[in-house]
């Protein structure tokens, strides 16, 4: 039994079978010691000293660990469980209370990484609860410095330099690891609570029991000193998942938010912000742990990048998000002419909806039309669970698709829509998609290698400097960086050698050559290579795997014909974001290099790899439209090109077909607009039928 004021300390201590002090709890290792020893503060008398081995999954100790605590996997393996020591853990702290005459207590450990870092994430992955007493503790160090304030920063302190403050002696070697740190701890306690300083614990760290859901207005401040990205997450993951990844750490009401890309799906990130600094670079600690099997990578974010994602300023949204702790669904593929009425008979009884009609919220185009989509509100999970259970129903003629979801994602898909214009046109400027003169090769000659693991920092002079004198074997304007769909370095390269013989050279030379911090893999390939892995195939040592299009089970989605004949994808900008990708170093960077050869085009060289274009979303992936704008000092480099679309001009991408449409069908719903002028077709891939129909004399075309 705890309380806000308890009258009894559990003074705690533990490890792990890998880091210790600072970074205990970083590596994801078992706990496999607690010691603990209970504190009366008013009588100042203590309880028996108990100390427990913990048997670990895994057995495989750190060397830190065999030298600092002594412990060995034999020794280890004759222990009981975590959860075992738990029960044992409550029962032993309240028979020594009785003995005391005391009803409450609240630990107290050296610092916040046993509690948030160690037990809170093991138990969470081990699915079981810890008891109430573990949500609420001291801090011995913050208690400490507040009783001393001349003594070092909270950061800096650990057991034993709060004793040398005091002048205390601790002789490690007297006692077992783990027994003197407490003892220790319980003296700097009884020292803290002497007439001299006369200390009161009253105010303890706290940690959620859970996630708290809620709407995020723009007009906000959020502190940048508080906000992560996650980056790896599995498509299905949803807020509550992301916050059972940061389990002990305490995440802002409302502050997980799920990014989508350019076409509204998930993209695998997120950016989560918490409560202060503190629990934030105590998040950061957690870079590379995992979530079921994949790794999830963990960086500092901007809280302008966060606002971008959950903040939102419609009133309609915001009333509807402020019934707190709410279950989200998506719904999407409703009828256009579906009412809330049909919405809560396709639900049925066993899924109330909270407040009926008002737990519905339709997404709409700022005309007012439905687009198809609805967010519905339940109480509890449950609920939540027999909605899903209706995922691919019918409704009408429809089957209708039904996701988790969260409240940055509600706002983000109603921002979407509600900034789409009513016909979606090509933005201007946009840079063209027909090859510049110095086009990839797309033949079968492998005259060209491929860098695979790049750091995301690396730019061009760090490939430059990787490949040492090879550079003078570089063609001019051959080296091309690859971004993903969201513009981010992707850790590839393509680059043109001036031969076979000089990529064969190359590969064998540089492979699995360190740069920076990581190894890189290099690869000989031809052109044609390169457009197969731009598509989404693979190449390595083994060989080349076609990308899913090019296999018989998988076709190409219906926009791919607007490519050209050029590697790189009309559905990817090629345009430079100068804010990802690092400032380019002098030419005298790279000794190889002769400062009379540009080894890389300007401006709008970048590659983007295709990856939306021929994968199928995920089964959580909400599909809207998009389109990416060029950047400013992108256009400078479009002169040289042919030109783009002319203006006024628009291509319409239309969704939601009937399957057996054909080309009379989509002529005779445009009838009564203008038709595209035949400069159109040198841009666009068009089968023979169709270019025969936009050549024929007429008065409107769809393109």
């Amino acid at each position: 039994m705890t309380a806000s004021h308890s009258d009894s300390l559990v003074v705690l201590f533990g490890a792990t079978a890998g880091a210790y002090g600072a970074k205990l709890g970083s590596d994801e290792r078992e706990l496999i010691l607690l010691v603990w020893q209970v504190v009366d503060l008013h009588s100042k008398k203590v309880g028996t000293l108990h100390k427990s081995l913990v048997k670990a999954d895994n057995l495989d100790l750190s060397d830190q660990c065999r030298e600092v605590s002594g412990l060995t996997p034999e020794g280890l393996g004759k222990a009981e469980p975590l959860d075992r020591v738990l029960q044992q853990f409550s029962q032993l702290v309240s028979s020594d209370l009785k003995v005391l005459g005391r009803s409450s207590y609240t630990l107290c450990s050296d610092g916040q990484l046993l509690i948030r870092q160690v037990l809170h994430p093991e138990t969470s992955k081990k699915n079981f609860l810890l008891s109430d007493c573990f949500y609420s503790f001291y801090d011995l160090r913050k208690e400490f410095h507040a009783c001393y304030p001349s003594s070092a920063a909270v950061k800096d302190q650990t057991i034993k330099t709060m004793a040398e403050y005091l002048g205390l002696a601790t002789d490690e070697t007297e006692e077992d690891f783990g027994v003197w740190q407490v003892k220790t701890m319980v003296a700097i306690i009884f020292s803290m609570l002497s007439e001299s300083c006369n200390h009161v614990f009253t105010e303890p760290e706290t940690v959620k029991y859970k996630y708290e859901t809620g709407p995020c207005s723009k007009s906000e401040t959020v502190d940048s000193e508080t906000v992560i990205r996650a980056r790896g997450l599995p498509w299905q993951s949803s807020d509550q998942d992301i916050a059972r990844f940061f389990k002990g750490l305490n995440i802002a009401k409302g502050g997980v938010a799920l990014c989508l890309n350019a076409q509204g799906r998930r993209n695998g990130e997120a950016l989560v912000r918490f409560v202060n600094s503190e629990q934030r670079d105590l998040a950061l600690e957690r870079h590379k742990h995992h979530m079921g099997s994949r790794y999830i990578e963990v960086y500092k974010a901007t809280g302008e990048e966060f606002l971008k994602i959950a903040g939102g300023t419609s009133n309609e949204v915001a009333q509807f998000l402020s019934k707190e702790n709410q279950v989200i669904i998506r719904m999407r593929g409703l009828p256009f002419t579906a009412t809330q009425e049909d919405v809560l008979g396709f639900l049925g009884p066993e899924c109330p909806v909270t407040g009926g009609k008002e737990g519905l919220l339709f997404v709409k185009y700022p005309d007012g039309r439905p687009t198809g989509d609805a967010f519905v509100l339940f109480s509890c999970e449950e609920y939540a669970q027999n909605a899903l259970k209706k995922h691919k129903e019918i409704l009408g003629k429809r089957y209708i698709e039904l996701f988790r979801s969260t409240a940055a994602e509600v706002q983000q898909v109603l921002n979407r829509y509600m900034s789409t214009p009513l016909i979606p046109t090509l933005p201007a400027p946009l840079i063209p998609v027909i090859p510049p003169t110095y086009t990839i090769a797309t033949g079968s000659i492998r005259d060209c290698v491929r860098l695979r693991g790049l750091p995301y920092t690396a730019g061009i002079d760090d490939i430059l400097e990787f490949m040492g004198d090879a550079t003078a074997d570089i063609k001019p304007h051959g080296v091309h960086m690859v971004l993903n769909q969201q513009g981010r370095p992707s850790g590839d390269a393509f680059i043109q050698m001036k031969s076979a013989d000089k990529a064969f050279m190359v590969a064998q030379k540089c492979h699995k050559k360190m740069m920076k911090d990581r190894y890189v893999e290099v690869f000989q390939c031809s052109g044609e290579e390169m457009n197969f892995v731009l598509m989404g195939g693979t190449l390595n040592r083994s060989g080349l795997s076609p990308p899913p299009c090019k296999l018989p089970c998988l076709s190409p989605p219906a926009y791919a014909a607007f490519q050209t004949a050029a590697v790189i994808p009309a559905e990817a900008a090629l345009y430079q974001p100068q804010a990802l990708l690092p400032a380019t170093r002098t030419p005298q960077a790279s000794a190889a290099a002769p400062p009379t050869v540009t080894y890389y085009p300007a401006q709008a060289a970048q590659l983007y790899m295709n990856y939306t274009a021929y994968y199928p979303s995920p089964p959580v992936s909400p599909t809207t439209v998009g389109y990416i704008a060029a950047p400013p000092g992108a256009v400078a480099a479009t002169a040289t090109h042919t030109p783009i679309l002319p203006q006024p001009g628009a291509l319409v991408r239309m969704q939601g077909l009937p399957y057996n449409t054909g080309m009379k069908e989509i002529l005779s719903f445009f009838q009564g607009y203008q038709y595209a002028p035949d400069d159109y077709n040198g841009l666009i891939q068009l089968s023979d039928q169709a270019r025969s129909v936009l050549q024929a004399p007429k008065e409107w075309v769809c393109l």
